[in-house]
């Protein structure tokens, strides 16, 4: 079992950044993803952004491409979610998670998916982020 801590939550102004780290412990495999998943009141937990141990390829959900870089510092068993330009609707529990890689047939790499939480099977507490003014 994986365990996982976020951090770097907190209260920030519409346009402002904040860096949230999910750091892990427990790890046994040197192939698995970390994901980026949050959680507004009364909304379903929608996938955020992923990174894959593996090749450190990333996905990124069409709402925060360009505003949110996902890095991995694999001396610690950390990974970042860098988020600039935030905006009150990324407000939400952000949670961390470990899961599965999937083997892409047409490029031969093994890539993380951010459609199902199923994929899933580790979860950090999460970490509070409010974006308002």
């Amino acid at each position: 079992q994986v365990q996982l801590a976020e951090s770097g939550g907190g209260l920030v102004q519409p346009g402002g950044s904040l860096r949230l780290s999910c750091a892990a412990s427990g790890v046994t495999s040197n192939d698995y993803a970390i994901g980026w998943f949050r959680q507004a009141p009364g909304r379903e937990r929608e996938g955020v952004s992923c990174i894959s141990t593996t090749d450190d390829g990333t996905a990124y959900v069409d709402s925060v491409k360009g505003r949110f870089t996902i890095t991995r510092d694999s001396t610690k068993n950390t990974v970042y979610l860098q988020m600039a330009s935030l905006k009150p609707e990324d407000t939400g529990v952000y949670y961390c998670a470990a899961g599965f890689l999937f083997h892409a047939v047409t490029t031969g790499r093994y890539v993380c998916t951010l459609g199902s939480t199923d994929e899933y099977f580790d979860w950090g507490q999460g970490t509070q982020v409010t974006v308002s003014s």
